[in-house]
């Protein structure tokens, strides 16, 4: 990737934050339940996908059961916690700021239930990876997590936390504070596999 491609890249990536934090944070007082929570542990992804990551030990993943013609979509399930990170994945053909831009009205359209949004950039040219991360306040938030990534030429990921229950992020707060350490290992240990390791979509 050239200097000017990276450089606008980022430029991006900074408008997109500017644009997405609209929101206020107003603190408010929390009670949590008493939740049991496993150690940290990880495993590795490294299959036939163009994309390689550790996951944590008690997470299952699946193809996504609602994309069956998208062959690189999966499911990280969190049984335990009726949560799951929805990963999708496109190859980059000169449209990738339409999916910055896809991805970036999914994270405005929480603005109403939102006490904040907090973006923060990815950017490790050694592993060709940049990207953005929203942490997404608000009790009744429905995905209080999202992060996009991609190398800028091929590749796109986007992935969304969601839970299985009616959002009530007060009492789920340690469960999703639990649940971004996973992802965000998971974003530091992700890595796109080289063309010739792939086939083509």
């Amino acid at each position: 990737m050239t200097n000017k491609n990276w450089g606008w890249l980022l430029a991006f990536f900074l408008l997109l934050g500017a644009v997405s934090c609209n929101s206020s944070y107003s603190p408010k007082p929390r009670g949590y339940f008493r939740i049991d929570l496993p150690q940290h542990a990880y495993r590795n992804f490294d299959s036939t996908y163009p994309y390689r990551f550790a996951y944590p030990v008690y997470a299952k993943i699946s193809d996504d059961p609602l994309s069956p013609h998208q062959r690189y979509w999966i499911d990280i399930r969190f049984p335990r916690f009726k949560a799951t990170l929805h990963i999708s994945y496109k190859v980059v053909h000169g449209n990738l700021r339409k999916y910055l831009e896809d991805s970036r009205k999914m994270v405005v359209k929480h603005i109403p239930k939102a006490n904040a949004i907090h973006d923060s950039l990815i950017v490790d040219p050694k592993r060709n990876l940049f990207g953005m991360a929203y942490d997404i306040e608000g009790a009744g938030v429905a995905s209080p997590y999202q992060f996009i990534l991609t190398d800028s030429s091929r590749n796109f990921l986007r992935g969304a936390l969601y839970f299985h229950v009616e959002p009530n992020n007060d009492s789920l707060e340690p469960v999703i504070r639990f649940i971004k350490q996973d992802i965000r290992h998971l974003i530091n240990t992700f890595h796109w596999k080289n063309p010739e390791d792939k086939e083509e979509e």
